[in-house]
């Protein structure tokens, strides 16, 4: 009988019910039933699943140590600049967000892509003669985070790879590695301010590389680049015909001896995609609205690029309409005191951080120039006891109850970040515990007697 024939029981008159049984491979389903071994269970993690991994909560997770219970917790830890309650957003952030609850006019689904209204205004507030844009060069997204997301998984493809900063911020390696695509680290140098090592990021291109992602101003070094720096930059992205991926969250959130320079100004050669969002200017992180501007001068990217965005923000369905319906207050009512008031505050926190660290022995703090952090390296031969930063970050807990984030998380070991949002006193109360601590476990380098005599 051929396999896929349809079968009606009975005689060939037509029946008054039909019972209809598709049969394929040529055995009757009947025949089927019961054969075979019993059925088991068996539900496993996806490929994605088991490749998503965050190495900041596997390391602090980890981390079994316990503070000291005589000295109350000062976590340097979390980039949460909303923790301890003495960073609110203005008044006026919060007003705007009571308005668009009240007015009744957001419940609804807004487009994927976010509401034409709140799209202009980003369009508005960022566009400039350098980088012009309009409204449908921006995808509102659910957070910056989102934002990257979205940007990866329109560049890259299984199999082909992405170049991130070390140190650098973790979540680029946890969504890359979990849509199959590779990560190579480029290296940031110290010694220059976390300048990006041009001649060794060069050296990593090849025709599988996707993208360049460059965070600046940078979360964990708070660095800046300087103009001059990201023309550099932008000379090897143009050469080798490689977009870039521009994580500039942290934007505008510089100190006075420094100047944000948003990377598309500088070209109209490369190809970029800028991620940004309200989090950290504005003080509201879990407010989740992020944004992506498209900028293609050359129209390199093309419709394929901007379609595939519009596709892939089709998965949930766009970022809170409640904040997309404040967006316009609040990027036009904020007064410009509140982000100077924020930026006065972290530029003495991390001044009063860098000096008081700078003359410990055995750290080396590199200066920051913007967003809420700064780095720390640890002279480990000094500190002989301890194998790396994740030990020394672990006694510090357990000693002195400052928790501080090692940079091993950051793929780059010997150094710990620290956050510069918490209260004045706390911070100076944390670095006089960093400072006991130091002082209690360092030991003069072979060699060096005559230095530590000094």
């Amino acid at each position: 009988m051929d396999p896929y024939v349809i079968q009606m029981n009975g005689n060939s008159n037509l029946p008054s019910v039909l019972d209809v049984h598709v049969n394929i491979g040529g055995k009757n389903s009947k025949q089927e039933k019961g054969k075979g071994k019993k059925a088991r269970w068996s539900v496993r993690p996806s490929d994605m699943a088991n490749n998503t991994f965050n190495p900041i909560r596997t390391i602090v997770d980890n981390m079994k140590v316990k503070p000291n219970p005589h000295k109350t917790m000062i976590a340097l830890s979390i980039g949460d600049p909303t923790v301890f309650g003495n960073l609110p957003t203005d008044p006026e952030v919060t007003q705007a967000m009571k308005d668009a609850l009240d007015s009744g006019k957001y419940n609804g689904y807004a487009p994927s892509i976010g509401y034409l209204s709140s799209r202009e205004e980003i369009a508005s507030y960022y566009h400039c003669p350098e980088a012009p844009l309009e409204a449908n060069d921006v995808i509102l997204t659910s957070g910056c985070g989102q934002a990257i997301e979205l940007c990866l998984a329109v560049l890259a493809n299984p199999g082909q790879n992405i170049l991130l900063p070390r140190p650098g911020f973790s979540l680029y390696r946890t969504l890359a590695e979990s849509m199959g695509i590779e990560v190579k680290l480029y290296n940031l140098l110290p010694e220059k301010s976390w300048e990006i090592d041009l001649k060794q990021l060069k050296s990593l291109i090849d025709e599988k590389t996707a993208c360049l992602i460059v965070n600046n101003p940078s979360n964990p070094c708070g660095s800046v680049f300087s103009k001059n720096h990201l023309q550099k930059i932008l000379a090897v992205a143009a050469r080798q015909c490689v977009p870039i991926l521009a994580d500039e969250i942290y934007g505008d959130m510089v100190f006075s001896d420094s100047k944000f320079e948003p990377l598309a100004t500088l070209s109209s050669n490369v190809p970029i995609l800028s991620c940004g969002g309200l989090a950290k200017r504005w003080l509201v992180p879990g407010w989740r609205l992020g944004w992506i501007l498209i900028h293609d001068r050359k129209d390199i990217f093309g419709n394929e690029i901007r379609d595939g965005l519009v596709k892939l923000s089709q998965r949930i369905l766009g970022p809170c309409t409640i904040v997309q319906g404040a967006l316009k207050s609040i990027l036009h009512r904020t007064p410009q005191e509140f982000y100077h008031n924020t930026l006065s505050f972290l530029k003495s926190n991390a001044d009063l951080c860098y000096g008081a660290l700078a003359a410990i022995p055995g750290l080396r703090p590199v200066r920051p120039s913007g967003a809420m952090y700064l780095m720390v390296e640890i002279e480990m031969e000094h500190f002989p006891e301890f194998e790396n930063d994740v030990e020394f970050t672990e006694r510090l807990v357990a000693e002195q109850s400052v928790h501080c984030l090692p940079a091993t998380c950051f793929e780059y070991p010997n150094f710990f970040r620290v956050v510069i949002t918490v209260p004045e006193v706390m911070m100076l109360e944390a670095c006089s515990r960093i400072q006991e601590f130091c002082e209690k476990h360092y030991h003069c380098a072979e060699g060096s007697q005559e230095e530590c005599d000094k």
